[in-house]
């Protein structure tokens, strides 16, 4: 901006002079004018950072110019910059000034800085014909500072309704003069709001909740203006008593009301800040915190005083307020109707409690009408001639159903007659009577009596139990449950008599091989239930479930024991089945043998080749089977063993049978009959070696054969042979293997040798065809 030229004395022109002849040389001598014309003083506003350009003034162009700075408050000018057209020069000390720069004549300052607050003097020296002269230019450099961004400054952030704050503009910096503007912001207003203040400092006093919210300050100079991030003023109050209220909206003189299963929603409101925290009480006891209190199903227990607590936590201040709510309901549920025995006459009871007001309730007959009475009525009516299936109808009315509501008895004989049972308890020390007569209404009386007829404890509905001490002398005692209804005459009963338990064995002698497993199994055949049935081993022993080498498979009457890789040293020997109730026990003896190769003389036998199954079917009717095996691995056969037994769960299902011995060795093939349809069997193969059986086949059941291939299955029975290599030990070099099982027992001829095993396992692999 150029101002009003001002008038200055001239300045002493020897340097600028002695720079003049420097630059001409030899060119001649200019003739110097005893005075320069010197320019108007001119003053320039320049903004901080930004950039400012001084003008030396106008004319023809100078020889040479020289640019100087007076700091403000000093006298001494300092050299800024020199150019004589084609060269310039910028003092080092001028960065103070900013990034300084000549251009042409004028002087350049860049990203402006405070200090360069002064005068600036430009020196030109012209050339004007033959003569020299200079002319000055004076510049006064005003640098103005922008504000810088406004901050606002609470006294209190969170003052109380009623104290005093101050709200406080700060500006670090900007050239006065620096006008304030002040706007206020509510949480939930329409808008910003100017306060017309134009101070730094916003007084509130006193302050009041109307002053919460956003405050924001603007600050502006002649260069810029700024305004501030909004400080939030978060004025303390309250609360407000609290205001409560229902939906739906129903009034009464104590206060709401609502029907029942309705949803009710209690709302409470009390002015706060903080916001207050809410607490309900029903009847003095919280039920819920926050503003809203729903009952999703509103019942006849919601009826009551509700409270709502309101507490600002910051002041710990409270307000409440209490109302009523009635809950409007009919009685709960529908009338509930039952009949009772009594002598001669069924009493018909009837009752719906409850409810605002209490229902009417009246009885109806086949052929009259009963009494009437609210809550609960009873009718004694007489039983004589009293139809079986008679219904009766309670019917029930209230205020606030559209329809009354109905329960009915009916009057019916139970079926049949009593049934009786036992039960121990308690570790069989008691004996438990039962006797039941389900159905009829009303239900039947039942009643024990003893042998005499004496009543044995007291008459009860439906079930009756009566407690006896176990003993001995029980055994072989009658009791009787008699049983009593209004429509059964006459009085129907059962009896029954306490046995001690009765056991039966599947065998008596089980034989298995070494390594195979046995089963032993006995079965419950009479005697009063409960009965507790256990296995015992030979040491009298009870065999537990879990026990190493036993598996005990309980099934109803039944209890089979299962033991696996039979071992003659640990399994041999004589097990018991005993079987025990309240009354009295019994018990069965089995002998299990566990055999093992035979020595003969003092020669030993070695175990035969393993057998595989290669075919079962099936012959006509199902009444025979076609068998064709093979032999696997080395050893002597002198001939083979075919077994058999019924596949299932019953009491013979696990014991093995012969079918067919002393088969030809060179033998691959057998035919077996004798069968029953209408039984599943079993079957497997033994090869033998003298009295030395080797491992069993794998187990199979036969199936049909295809009708196209029946005959070719027959006919290959009779091809399908293989003979084995007879290999024979010595029985020294039996005792060298089996130091521990020699000598060896002698077994009689007449036992069955398919029941031995051979001393080490062989491994079998069995691939079986069958066709479905």
């Amino acid at each position: 901006m150029v101002g009003e030229r001002v008038q200055h004395r001239p300045f002493d022109l020897p340097l600028l002079l002695h720079l003049c002849l420097l630059h001409l040389g030899d060119s001649g001598q200019p003739h110097l004018t005893p005075q320069s014309p010197v320019e108007e003083a001119v003053s320039i506003q320049g903004v901080r950072g930004n950039s400012v350009e001084l003008d030396c003034g106008s004319g023809p162009a100078p020889v040479v110019v020289l640019w100087s700075f007076t700091p403000l408050g000093s006298l001494v000018p300092r050299p800024v910059a020199v150019t004589d057209g084609t060269s310039s020069k910028v003092e080092a000390g001028a960065s103070a000034l900013g990034v300084v720069s000549l251009r042409n004549s004028s002087l350049v300052l860049g990203e402006l800085q405070e200090g360069a607050r002064g005068h600036f003097l430009c020196q030109a020296l012209h050339v004007s014909g033959a003569q020299l002269h200079t002319t000055y230019s004076y510049l006064t450099l005003a640098v103005l500072v922008p504000v810088s961004k406004p901050q606002v400054q609470l006294s209190d952030p969170s003052p109380v309704e009623g104290a005093s704050a101050v709200a406080t503009c700060i500006v670090r910096e900007g050239t006065e003069p620096v006008t304030f503007a002040w706007r206020h912001q509510t949480p939930r207003g329409p808008g910003e709001t100017r306060l017309g203040i134009t101070e730094p400092l916003l007084w509130l006093d006193p302050v009041d909740r109307t002053h919460l919210g956003w405050y924001v300050c603007s600050a502006s100079n002649a260069v810029n203006r700024l305004s501030s991030d909004g400080v939030f003023l978060d004025v303390i109050y309250g609360p407000e008593k609290p205001v409560i209220t229902v939906e739906p909206l129903g009034f009464t003189e104590e206060g709401f009301w609502a029907s029942e299963k309705e949803e009710v929603t209690l709302s409470c409101m009390a002015e706060s800040n903080p916001p207050s925290h809410y607490v309900w009480l029903r009847d003095d006891a919280q039920v819920h915190t926050g503003p809203t209190y729903v009952i999703a199903s509103a019942g006849r227990t919601h009826t009551g005083l509700y409270t709502c607590l309101a507490h600002n936590t910051h002041l710990d201040t409270r307000t409440q307020t209490t109302v009523q709510l009635t809950i409007y309901y009919p009685p709960a549920g529908q009338p509930s109707c039952a009949v009772l025995p009594t002598l001669g006459a069924v009493t018909l009871l009837c009752a719906w409690p409850g409810g605002l007001p209490t229902a009417q309730l009246r009885w109806e007959g086949p052929q009259k009408t009963g009494p009437t009475a609210p809550s609960n009525v009873t009718w004694s009516h007489a039983a004589v001639g009293l139809p079986n299936g008679s219904v009766f109808t309670c019917t029930s009315q209230h205020p606030a159903l559209a329809l009354p509501t109905f329960c009915r008895v009916k009057i019916w004989e139970p079926p049949k007659s009593p049934i009786c049972w036992t039960t121990a308890t308690v570790g069989d020390q008691f004996i438990m009577l039962s006797c039941e007569w389900p159905g009829g209404e009303p239900p039947a009386v039942l009643r024990w009596l003893d042998r005499q007829q004496q009543p044995l404890g007291s008459a009860s509905s439906s079930l009756a139990i009566h407690l006896l001490q176990a003993q001995g002398d029980l055994a072989g005692k009658e009791f009787t449950c008699q049983g009593s209804h209004p429509l059964r005459t006459p009085d129907p009963y059962c009896r029954l008599q306490l046995e001690a338990p009765h056991l039966a064995v599947a065998e008596s002698r089980v034989s298995v091989l070494e390594g195979e497993e046995a089963w032993l199994e006995c079965a419950l055949q009479e005697g009063t239930p409960p009965a507790q049935l256990l296995w015992l081993g030979p040491q009298q022993q009870q065999v537990e479930p879990g026990t190493s080498g036993f598996v005990l498979h309980p099934a109803g009457a039944q209890l089979r024991l299962q033991i696996r890789d039979a071992d003659p040293v640990h399994h041999r020997g004589t097990y018991q089945c005993v079987a025990r109730n309240a009354v009295g026990n019994s018990s069965q003896s089995v002998l299990l043998e566990v055999l093992s190769e035979i020595c003969l003389g003092f020669f030993w036998y070695p175990a035969p080749p393993n057998v595989t199954i290669r075919r079962l079917t099936y012959g006509r009717h199902r009444r025979e089977v076609q068998l064709q095996w093979a032999i696997q691995g080395p050893g002597n056969l002198t001939s083979f063993l075919v077994q058999r037994r019924a596949s299932g769960s019953g009491p013979g299902s696990g014991a093995w049978e012969t079918a067919a011995s002393d088969i030809d060795p060179e033998s691959r093939g057998w035919r077996l009959g004798g069968l029953d349809p209408g039984v599943l069997y079993a079957f497997r193969i033994l090869a033998l070696n003298h009295h030395t059986a080797g491992y069993p086949s794998e187990v199979k059941t036969p199936v049909d054969p295809p009708f196209s291939a029946y005959p070719a299955v027959l006919g290959a029975a009779g091809t399908g042979m293989v003979v084995a290599t007879v290999v024979s030990l010595l029985v020294f070099q039996y005792a060298a293997r089996h130091p521990r099982t020699f000598p060896c027992e002698w077994e009689s001829k007449e036992k069955d040798p398919a029941q031995e095993s051979p001393d080490a396992p062989v491994n079998v692999t069995i691939t079986v065809t069958a066709t479905p």
